[in-house]
């Protein structure tokens, strides 16, 4: 392979890495740009969409047999449906009635319902290794199309393509609807947005149910691409996630899209020359280094406009 192609190679997965990070960081910035909080058990939740695809798939299969885009397209709705609940649910108990308590109790609230819900998956569902049923994900990693001398997997583009859809329908969404008006105006001040009318309550737990929604569709791609869940993978890529949002700059919506891109991109190129194995290393050392020159990370943390 010549070493164009390699780096076409090392630009589409670390690219497809970071759509997926991407679309996780979007929930940790939606909600630190509403309530000024950080939604620590969303790993979780994004681990709670991989499951319940898995386990939706499995159900269907057995209901009407093996239709691969219909089983696939209703299992992924099936996790964004179970993510948002678990996300409603979080900001019912965990933020709801914290809001104006210290900033540390819904901070432990949200570590507690993260450990809470990584061993009860633990507990009820499978103390190993799950994989994801074959039949269905080799159909996207299996077949690829040849460009400038790479292969690229139908799943990457999925991925890709997928995220893109998303990012523009969110970006119209807070900019030129009515509800991103009401977001908008409750993360600027939200007694004020409450006086005018807004339900306060109801756009902050909307943010937590589209954010989980997101999570959902990244957990779904992730078990795709390498065909096993664990309980522990929320925390995992959670870390990533929330590392990618403090380094575009948190509660900024592009800062989190760009910083999860250059998360993806610097672990493609670490496991290049390096290996896989030292990917953390990088990741944190380029969060330290930005972090050092830039405090409030690449593109600043959003204040007076948060989202």
């Amino acid at each position: 392979m010549s070493s164009g192609s390699t780096l076409t190679e090392i630009l589409i997965n670390g690219v497809s890495r970071g759509a997926v990070y991407a679309l996780v960081a979007l929930g940790y910035t939606m909600v630190y740009g509403v309530l000024g909080m950080i939604n620590f058990a969303h790993g979780e939740v994004f681990m709670i969409g991989m499951f319940a695809c898995v386990y939706a798939i499995g159900i269907f299969s057995v209901a009407w047999g093996n239709h691969v885009l219909l089983n696939l397209g209703l299992g992924l709705l099936v996790a964004m449906i179970f993510s948002a609940g678990y996300g409603y649910a979080n900001e019912r108990i965990a933020y709801r009635r914290l809001r104006k308590a210290h900033a540390l109790a819904p901070l432990t609230s949200a570590i507690g319902i993260s450990t809470f819900l990584q061993y009860f998956i633990f507990l009820t569902v499978s103390k190993q290794n799950v994989g994801f049923p074959r039949y269905y994900s080799d159909m996207l990693t299996s077949n690829h199309i040849h460009l400038g001398g790479v292969d690229i997997t139908y799943l990457q583009i999925a991925i890709l393509g997928l995220t893109i859809v998303i990012m523009t329908g969110l970006f119209y969404l807070i900019h030129f609807t009515r509800f991103g008006i009401a977001l908008r105006a409750t993360a600027q001040d939200q007694l004020m947005a409450s006086l005018v009318g807004i339900p306060v309550d109801r756009i902050i737990a909307f943010t937590f149910i589209l954010g989980s929604a997101l999570a959902a569709i990244a957990g779904v791609m992730v078990s795709m691409y390498d065909n096993v869940l664990v309980f522990d993978a929320g925390y995992r890529v959670g870390l990533k996630a929330f590392t990618a949002a403090i380094l575009g700059g948190i509660g900024n919506i592009p800062g989190a899209v760009l910083g999860a891109m250059i998360l993806g991109l610097t672990e493609a190129l670490t496991t290049l020359g390096f290996g896989s194995e030292w990917n953390d290393v990088s990741t944190f050392a380029v969060l330290m280094l930005v972090l050092l020159l830039r405090p409030r990370g690449l593109l600043g943390e959003r204040v007076a406009d948060k989202v």
